[in-house]
């Protein structure tokens, strides 16, 4: 865009689906480019805007000024803007908040309304003509300015607007709208140099001439090293700079979010699976757009594959774009990464703070890095041309999103590298079925890794029925003596046991013994968790906390009984087994503070951890040489939920947890605890047989048109008010009814499924109720959902009732 345009097109940070077109004032004109943050008015409202681009001439009257220009330099490249636009049209949300989700948080300024009492409302308190609430309003203003969003609150009853303002009309109360600055900013450090020619020294003191001698060696330094060696050199290069002796400037600094510095490392020997691969990948890299499904056993060494192919992509002056699923793993992947590559690298993820993450979005921005490695988010790192996108654990459900922007990173994966003209390289042991269909229909082409490295066996699985367990008591209902044994047998080799629950906390069900009633959650509908630690009873949808020491809420007895298991009892019960062994717990209860997911994989790695126990947090991509047990104490977990993906994911999860078995010189073994042994997930994980699974649930998924036979729309209504929020779907599934019998041609291949109330029918005080669509041709379901929108807008913005639209969602619950 030219600076001369008078007109530019701007998505603003909030809800609304449309752009809007702005004109520039001429002394703004010069600091216009695509990728700035710009101050706007928007109704009453200052709001932050984006600059996408420019706009179409349109009559002066009908459009306003845009307020400020709020960056030097632009946030990301106009490259980026067609991708955030396909983005906001699949997804079907608005592009302001697409921009606002993909850059750092704390970048986006806001006006908002306060209120002040006045000389006549004090006034107004000493009679008695006012009512109840503007009584309340008035002595909670006493005390200070309010903010008119958070008065509701605060007084624990609803404020009508109406109320507020007949209180403005007499006079009584006063709203202003002040701005909220942005909280993210840069962070800069002053840096000492010698002048280009220096005032005499004799009379300087020995401190003075200490600063210049050093400033002589060094060169510049900045204060804070400067201070190290001189302790009042703030105040005396103050007094030197006034002189003319120095010169003070302020140069940006980036926040370091690594910590301690990494041995370099050279690329390791390739076997010729791996080298095979490398060259079929590397082969297309001049070719353009193409994406890669690589079906890597466990141990097969991918993560060497994707620096091998990485380095090719680095030689040609690329970016290289790293996704992992979750946090645990970026410490692992980032840290082998600037072994091989060095201080090339960035990190993206939700475990940086607010100023780490714009500093090393920053980095990649201004071209400093090439390597950014990161979870979900990471997608939207800011580098103006990306030569590969590498995907790793591309099964993995944590690349969705589900909140707010309801994007599939793994997916847009995919559009990016198209968009890009590059490659996309998909990585896992266990593919999605989604993935896998596409690389057997040739849209994805299939690479594969079939045997570990240095031709180590995959763990033999060992299958051991729960049903048999059942009529035992204590500790042998779920550490059979199976597992006893081999855990014991382990210990005594000094290797490392690894056991697997994917449930966290001591009890999952609390009851009362005198009436039978669960202890459930004050705000969900769900039961609590008891965890031993804490000694609370913990909601794990919403994180409502009550003590422990507790009464029932339905009859007051304080006869409570904890009923299952989760790591907390397993972690508990195996240190009384074995009292001599270390023992650790990786979940998210104990991996929340910073650096500790780091300390855990520290000890493991160090040998400071005999038995880990954890969740699916430990199934994913480690690397341990010295676990060679692995114990799944219940397999059947995520096979009881009410979702046409619990196949799927229950042998995505045991083969994978089984995985982190035998991965060093020392064969590995795998005992399968199961209520279901015949069931096929479970039979083929034992196999590690992914084609047998791929078939049977294929077959599965095509006889009941799931996808990747279908698309999925998922419509999600949720409200406090149960009664409303059930109309609300009614009335919706009527809509959708009405729009497709009234476009019977164009929406035929759309099936409405629902409404219905969701499986768990109430989380956080909301209420909650789906609807279903699906369809057979994706363009169609896209317009039906667009359509539907567009004509209902009310229905899709109702204050009290939030509909949310989940393109190709993950979770039916």
């Amino acid at each position: 865009m030219t600076a001369g345009n008078s007109n530019i097109e701007v998505a603003v940070a909030l809800p609304v689906h449309h752009t809007f077109t702005y004109s520039v004032p001429s002394f703004l004109s010069p600091f216009i480019a695509a990728g700035k943050r710009v101050l706007v008015p928007f109704g009453q409202r200052r709001v932050t805007g984006y600059i996408l681009g420019s706009a179409t001439e349109t009559e002066p009257a009908e459009i306003k000024h845009i307020l400020d220009v709020l960056d030097q330099e632009a946030l990301f490249p106009s490259s980026m803007v067609p991708f955030f636009q396909w983005i906001s049209d699949y997804y079907k949300h608005p592009i302001g908040d697409v921009i606002k989700n993909a850059l750092p948080g704390g970048l986006t300024l806001y006006d908002y309304a306060s209120l002040t009492i006045t000389a006549e409302g004090n006034a107004a308190l000493t009679n008695n003509t006012v009512t109840s609430l503007q009584r309340a309003v008035l002595n909670l203003l006493e005390s200070g300015p309010c903010r008119l969003k958070h008065l509701s609150d605060r007084l624990n009853q609803n404020v009508p607007g109406a109320l507020i303002q007949s209180l403005q009309r007499s006079g009584w109360v006063s709203k202003t709208r002040e701005l909220r600055p942005a909280s993210t900013k840069t962070r800069t450090e002053r840096q000492i140099a010698l002048a280009k020619s220096i005032p005499s020294q004799d009379r300087l003191s020995k401190a003075r001439h200490k600063i210049i001698e050093i400033l002589r060696q060094q060169g510049e330094i900045s204060m804070p090293a400067l201070k190290r060696q001189v302790p009042s050199a703030t105040r005396l290069v103050r007094a030197l700079e006034k002189d003319g002796y120095l010169i003070v400037r302020h140069k940006r600094i980036y926040r370091d979010p690594f910590g301690e510095t990494i041995r370099a490392d050279t690329a390791f020997d390739l076997n010729a699976e791996q080298q095979s691969v490398v060259e079929r990948v590397n082969d297309r890299l001049s070719q353009g757009f193409a994406t890669f499904l690589l079906q890597g056993v466990t141990g097969s060494g991918k993560t060497e594959v994707y620096m091998h192919i990485a380095a090719e992509v680095l030689k040609q002056q690329k970016s290289v774009l790293v996704l992992v699923p979750e946090i645990a793993l970026i410490t692992q992947m980032e840290r082998r990464f600037r072994a091989r590559f060095g201080e090339r690298i960035a990190v993206l993820h939700s475990g940086l703070s607010a100023g780490e993450r714009f500093d090393q979005w920053s980095l990649i921005l201004h071209g400093k890095v090439d390597i950014a490695i990161g979870a979900r988010s990471a997608i939207f790192a800011p580098f103006p041309a990306v030569g590969l996108i590498i995907v790793d654990e591309e099964h993995d459900a944590s690349y969705k999103q589900e909140n707010n922007l309801r994007y599939n990173a793994r997916d847009l994966a995919v559009v990016r590298a198209k968009r890009n003209d590059c490659l996309a390289l998909l990585g896992s042991a266990t593919p999605s079925i989604q993935s896998y269909y596409n690389a057997r229909s040739k849209k994805f082409i299939e690479i594969n890794l079939k045997q570990r490295i240095e031709r180590r066996s995959l763990p033999a699985i060992k299958i051991v029925d729960l049903r048999e367990s059942m009529g035992y008591r204590g500790v042998r209902r779920f550490i059979t003596p199976e597992l006893h044994r081999s855990m014991k047998d382990t210990l005594d080799r000094s290797e490392q046991v690894l056991l697997f629950i994917n449930r966290r906390g001591f009890a999952n069900f609390v009851l009362c013994r005198s009436c039978g009633q669960a202890l459930r959650c004050k705000h969900c509908d769900i039961s609590l968790t008891y965890h031993q630690k804490a000694n609370a009873l913990r909601c794990h949808y919403c994180g409502f906390s009550r003590a422990a020491t507790t009464s029932c809420d339905s009859c007051g007895s304080s006869g409570i009984k904890k009923i299952g298991l989760g790591t907390e009892k397993i972690e508990a019960t195996v240190q009384k087994l074995f009292p001599k062994a270390r023992v650790a717990r990786m979940d998210r209860d104990t991996t929340t503070r910073k650096g500790s997911i780091f300390k855990l994989l520290k000890g493991l790695k160090d040998q400071s951890i005999d038995i880990l126990v954890g969740t699916q947090m430990v199934a994913k991509g480690h690397d341990f040489p010295n676990i060679t047990l692995v114990g799944i104490i219940c397999a059947d977990l995520s096979l009881s939920f009410p979702d046409f993906r619990a196949g799927e994911r229950t042998f995505q999860l045991i083969a994978q947890v089984a995985g982190r078995a035998g991965r060093g010189a020392s064969p590995g073994r795998v005992i399968l605890q199961t209520y279901n042994p015949d069931h096929f997930s479970i039979s083929a994980a034992k196999e590690q047989n992914f084609i047998s699974f791929y078939k049977q649930e294929i077959n599965f998924r095509k006889t009941l048109n799931f996808p990747p036979f279908s698309r999925m729309i998922q419509l999600k209504i949720s409200g406090k008010d149960q009664q409303r929020t059930k109309d609300c779907a009614a009335t919706l599934g009527n809509l959708c009814l009405s729009l497709k019998t009234s476009n019977a041609s164009v929406y035929a291949s759309v099936e409405i499924l629902g409404p219905i109330e969701s499986s768990l029918t109430k989380i956080a005080r909301r209420y909650r109720w789906q609807i279903l669509l699906k369809g057979t041709r994706a363009s169609a379901l896209h317009q039906f959902v667009g359509q539907l929108m567009a004509n209902n807008p009310a229905v899709f913005n109702r204050r009290r009732v939030r509909v949310v639209v989940d393109v190709d969602p993950v979770s039916l619950m």
